[in-house]
């Protein structure tokens, strides 16, 4: 063995165990500080503009969060894109479980359908816990001399394109919706999309369109003083804020199970351990009396789910839209 050879030696081997050293001190640290997460203020991204349903239930569970979690969530609002810009911030972020966001059935079922977008609504996010839904409502004009919904198909059927229906919006669910009840039923209506559910409203009452598929919560409002006739609601069982209102499923129509959905979601690659603590969080949430109150009185259903159940629901709502999509050639740039 040279000089050269032996002199390098001990440099080469204490170079190699402070190297080792690091490695386990930045391992333990990594541990420790999931371990003892949170140990800073949370951001949740709520991917609508300040005020309104996804807001409120934001800033609702932020607060309740807070309490129980011994950090604060801060909430965040970035509208934009039918929430698109705020998963494509929430996507890139670091995966440390300081930045979650609430997906919903914009973010991540419907507009995985109709568009092409920057992210993948699965293989970029982590699924939290579910939040819960509201049920959508199909309302129409009381002016139209139907009562119930089996005369809304009867008369569709016999008056191809004379119902005209409102939407939020191309890609919404109040489209999508609508179209799946066009397939199933074998029914034919115009399709007239507005730049939110506020117009769409504002025509119907007008009678300028007939018919809407809104969630029921929104819709509450107008069944309550009679300026629209509710017919039918999405879910798989009747809502206690709409009792008298049957769902397409006990009309014999299946699989009308779309709903206004909320949930928790983080960059892919949350570690296990955070994100089994925030589920568990979550759930706790979910289950005050207050928060439960308050979430019902909005038309909400909550369900509470494992980090896999909600994962499983986001696959199969989109998968249900891409279908509706296809026969009916939908796709949005």
């Amino acid at each position: 063995m040279s000089n050269t050879l032996r002199r390098q030696m001990p440099i080469f081997f204490s170079a190699l165990i402070f190297s080792s050293i690091s490695s386990v001190a930045s391992f333990n640290a990594a541990a420790q500080s999931i371990q003892n997460y949170p140990v800073k203020p949370i951001k949740l991204i709520a991917p609508v503009a300040a005020g309104g349903g996804l807001d409120n239930i934001a800033r609702s569970l932020a607060e309740k969060m807070s309490k129980s979690i011994g950090q604060t969530i801060v909430v965040e609002n970035i509208g934009g894109g039918g929430g698109t810009i705020a998963s494509q911030s929430v996507a890139k972020a670091t995966p440390d479980g300081y930045t979650l966001m609430v997906a919903y059935v914009g973010s991540h079922g419907t507009n995985p359908a109709v568009r092409k977008l920057p992210y993948d609504a699965i293989k970029d996010f982590t699924a939290i816990g579910m939040i819960g839904a509201t049920p959508n409502a199909l309302v129409i004009n009381p002016e139209l001399p139907i009562k119930n919904f089996k005369e809304f198909i009867d008369y569709a059927k016999k008056n191809p394109d004379k119902i005209s229906y409102g939407s939020a919006g191309p890609g919404t669910l109040t489209h999508l919706g609508m179209e799946q009840l066009k397939l199933a039923a074998g029914i034919s209506m115009v399709h007239v999309p507005y730049r939110g559910v506020g117009p769409a409203y504002t025509d119907l009452l007008a009678g300028q369109t007939q018919a809407m598929l809104p969630t029921l919560f929104a819709a509450m409002p107008y069944l309550n003083t009679n300026r629209v006739r509710g017919l039918a609601i999405t879910g798989a069982k009747r809502n206690p804020a709409a009792p008298n209102i049957p769902t397409f499923k006990e009309l014999g129509y299946n699989g009308f199970d779309g709903q206004q959905w909320y949930g928790i979601v983080g960059p892919a690659n949350l570690p296990p351990a955070i994100v089994k603590k925030l589920n568990s969080e979550l759930n706790k949430a979910l289950a005050l009396p207050d928060f439960s109150e308050k979430m019902t009185s909005e038309a909400m259903t909550l369900m509470p789910m494992s980090p896999q159940q909600f994962e499983n629901y986001i696959k199969e709502d989109i998968a249900r839209w891409v279908k509706v999509a296809k026969e009916r050639s939908i796709e949005l740039e």
